[in-house]
């Protein structure tokens, strides 16, 4: 078999780096023990891999290019061992360009997490708006090392385990020859350079805890649980990282007059019975009589006259457009009214010879009154009208 490992993984002599690894996973992928179990073919496996090792090692690819042996740079079995990295590379796409693997040192620099802080507001608020000042305890860079985690005047130090790769080679013998896996260094925890003195301000964190005020403006239409989102205000990373993102949770608390389904708003008034059979109006109060004074100023209206029509019945409703939550996307919802009849309790004798004056003046002296089937829901309807 040809001892040059051109040929072996079919590249030309000035392939570049990504081409040889293309084609060494392609052979991979063929050959691994594991897909074809054929002596032949893993002996085959065996020189692509070593094949692949001296051509994606500059030094010994030039060493090779300059005629030297090709086994006396690892290919025929007498070098270092191949790397169990690259095989994996082969299945998993890892280490390439725009893969998943990265290689190498990595940075203390990290992002910071997100945050999250409840804020409660009145009804009248999370529908017009409001403007808050938050006190934030959070991790903040430290201002003594810049986020660098080093005393003043020092600086990190390259690893001497490692020197300043970040990981390190571990060789395993296996019926391959010797399998060399990278991993993380333990001196350096990977990070390639090691901190001889900490800030004693953040103790080589580069980040402290503090509380700061925010200022957060809350958009008119916010609704119970919904979460505003200030970008780059939660936790400063690790090592001077930038900084997530603060979640502002809204939650609103209960009113005494309105309840809130959706941008409408629903409030009850009870009225007399004389009052619902003879009409009457009255002043109903809007959400708007709970925003400052400021506004009332300007001509906002706080109040609205309200028509109760003769002969109006306890659970009737009334829909006054336009005076319910401001949407999110625009447009208001509505203030939706429904009318509780009262019947008295408690008669005079007055009070009592006037009404039974008036049931005979009806002929309801006697009433038989009314028996009906319940109204039926959608669901009973479509049901019926399938049953005929």
């Amino acid at each position: 078999m040809t001892q040059d490992p051109y040929e072996i993984l079919g590249v030309s002599r000035d392939a570049g780096a990504d081409e040889i690894k293309k084609a060494y996973r392609k052979l991979a992928r063929q050959l691994h023990p594991d897909v074809n179990p054929d002596p032949e073919t893993q002996d085959r496996f065996k020189d692509v891999t070593r094949a692949y090792e001296v051509l994606s090692d500059p030094g010994k690819r030039a060493a090779y290019d300059r005629g030297g042996d090709a086994f006396s740079q690892g290919f025929g079995g007498a070098g270092q061992g191949f790397s169990f990295t690259d095989i994996m590379d082969a299945f998993f796409g890892g280490g390439a360009p725009g893969g998943g693997q990265t290689r190498g040192p990595r940075s203390r620099a990290r992002r910071g997490q997100d945050a999250l802080i409840r804020l409660d507001v009145t009804l009248a608020e999370a529908a017009f708006g409001v403007t808050r000042e938050l006190k934030v305890d959070t991790a903040l860079r430290c201002e003594a090392c810049e986020g660098q985690g080093t005393a003043p005047g020092t600086s990190p130090t390259t690893c001497e385990t490692c020197h300043g790769q970040g990981e390190v080679a571990v060789v395993q013998r296996s019926f391959l020859g010797e399998i060399r896996t990278l991993r993380p260094c333990a001196a350096c925890r990977g990070y390639g350079s090691i901190i001889p003195d900490p800030c004693r301000e953040c103790s080589g964190d580069g980040r402290v805890r503090s509380r700061r005020t925010l200022t957060v403006k809350i958009p008119a239409g916010v609704d119970h649980g919904t979460r505003v989102q200030l970008t780059g205000q939660g936790e400063v990373g690790p090592g001077g990282g930038p900084s997530g993102d603060l979640y502002v949770e809204i939650h609103v608390e209960p009113h005494p007059t309105f309840n809130r389904n959706g941008n409408d708003l629903h409030t009850t008034v009870s009225l007399p019975m004389t009052a619902a059979a003879l009409g009457t109006h009255l002043t109903l109060p809007l959400l708007e009589a709970d925003v400052a004074t400021a506004d009332s100023e300007s001509g906002t209206e706080t109040t609205f006259e309200l028509e109760i029509s003769p002969g109006t019945q306890s659970g009737s409703e009334q829909v006054i457009r336009g005076f319910g939550v401001p949407s999110l996307r625009g447009g208001r919802g509505d203030l939706v009214v429904s009318v509780v009849v009262d019947t008295p309790t408690r008669l005079d004798p007055r009070q009592e010879e006037l009404l039974r004056e008036l049931a005979a003046i009806r002929g309801e002296e006697t009433p038989d009154g009314q028996v009906e089937a319940p109204h039926k829901s959608m669901f009973g309807r479509l049901r019926d009208a399938f049953q005929g």
